[in-house]
């Protein structure tokens, strides 16, 4: 358990508090703690009069906590003095489909949290001190105090009352409780129409007495609308650090992104370089205002298609006419560094990411009705260096 501060807040507005961590407490002390307390306080809890909340236990199921919440009031409804629209509701965890439940009014609520506002408290949790006094199965517990009896029955059965008032409270509970007592005043024994198992006289500090049956929070009247808003400076110091290293991963990541853009982008101007050499190397009369305006793909498109009305049914411009749509294909991934051409066999020198590529080109240039063939590919730093050999019509005696 962290460092928690403890407080109950009694019937009349006073305040007690002790320092709770694990199983050690301090010493109960009256008042409201002093600021200094309150600033080093990893959790800050509050107890509540009984007498004012409800405490029942209902069946009931949903597929998440929010359908649950909306349910519970008109599951409970019919143990209830005032309409729902004025009372807040509260819930533990579900135990093997039973589910705790306290309720108390929004006003009542409302009133505490200024309470405390006004001892500058604002707490992280306020459990019924009713939820504190220890039960063990049919065993109910009783805590006296010089005015007033808290007395819990059952682990969501409990009531409050003034001490003349306890042994008819007892009775309508029925005989079937035997009773713990833990008397906090100074007079003798107090008579009571039930059974006795063990009666604990002249006990001291109630605070301490609540603190150990509070190992864990059973449940939290500031849920829903009455959550609180504030954590601790050092939870919000955690989330700042974790949102800085969020936003340092977000910053790495767009430096490699730019630094992956810019590195492929030098790429592309390389690649697109090699293709405009390889295309001068075929095509010497080309200027270099014609290299520097169109890319290689349109350049080798308008030279197929300015030489298009001189085509002979043979020959190489017969082939670079056919092989134009493949060669400036961008799907390819190739590149053409050179041709070669005697005897109407064409051959042309590509660069490609891999084999599977310049095998792709072949492919096309078949589906053409030219013979292809891939006589080389050598692998290269950044590819494959490859050779398709191709026969046309001229060679072939092929279809027009």
């Amino acid at each position: 358990m962290s460092d928690r501060l403890l407080l109950r807040l009694a019937p009349d507005g006073g305040l007690t508090w002790l320092r709770q961590s694990g199983a050690r407490a301090t010493a109960s002390v009256a008042g409201a703690p002093p600021a200094d307390v309150l600033a080093r306080a990893d959790e800050i809890v509050v107890l509540v009069p009984a007498e004012e909340v409800l405490l029942t236990e209902v069946t009931l199921s949903a597929r998440n906590r929010a359908q649950l919440m909306q349910a519970l009031p008109f599951a409970v409804e019919e143990q209830l003095l005032a309409p729902v629209e004025e009372l807040h509701f509260a819930a533990a965890r579900p135990v093997e489909g039973k589910l705790g439940v306290a309720v108390v009014a929004r006003a009542v609520l409302r009133g505490w949290l200024e309470r405390l506002d006004a001892a500058g408290v604002r707490a992280d949790a306020l459990v019924p001190e009713s939820l504190a006094v220890r039960a063990a199965g049919p065993q109910a517990c009783v805590m006296l105090e010089e005015a007033r009896a808290v007395t819990r029955l059952a682990p969501w059965s409990a009531f409050a009352c003034s001490l003349a008032e306890l042994p008819g409270w007892l009775a309508l509970a029925g005989p079937r409780h035997a009773l713990e007592v833990f008397d906090f005043r100074a007079g003798a024994p107090l008579a009571l129409p039930q059974h006795v198992q063990a009666y604990h006289a002249r006990q001291h500090d109630p605070l301490a007495f609540l603190a150990g049956g509070l190992a864990q929070l059973p449940l939290n009247l500031l849920d829903g609308e009455f959550a609180p808003n504030h954590r601790g400076a050092r939870g919000q110091r955690w989330w700042r650090i974790a949102a800085a290293l969020a936003a340092a991963v977000v910053v790495l990541a767009l430096a490699g992104l730019g630094a992956d853009v810019w590195r492929l982008s030098r790429e592309s101007a390389r690649l697109e370089a090699q293709s405009r050499d390889a295309l001068h190397e075929a095509f010497p009369d080309l200027d270099a205002n014609q290299l520097a305006r169109l890319s290689p793909g349109q350049l080798m498109r308008g030279r197929l298609e300015h030489e298009h009305g001189s085509v002979q049914a043979n020959g190489l411009l017969r082939l670079l006419d056919q092989l134009g749509p493949v060669l400036g294909n961008g799907s390819t991934r190739t590149q053409l560094r050179g041709l070669e051409y005697r005897n109407g066999v064409l051959e042309i020198a590509l660069h490609a990411a891999d084999t599977g590529s310049l095998d792709s080109v072949r492919e096309q240039v078949a589906t053409l009705g030219l013979a292809a063939e891939l006589t080389a590919a050598n692998a290269a730093q950044d590819g494959v260096d490859g050779r398709v050999r191709i026969e046309g019509a001229a060679g072939r005696g092929g279809a027009p």
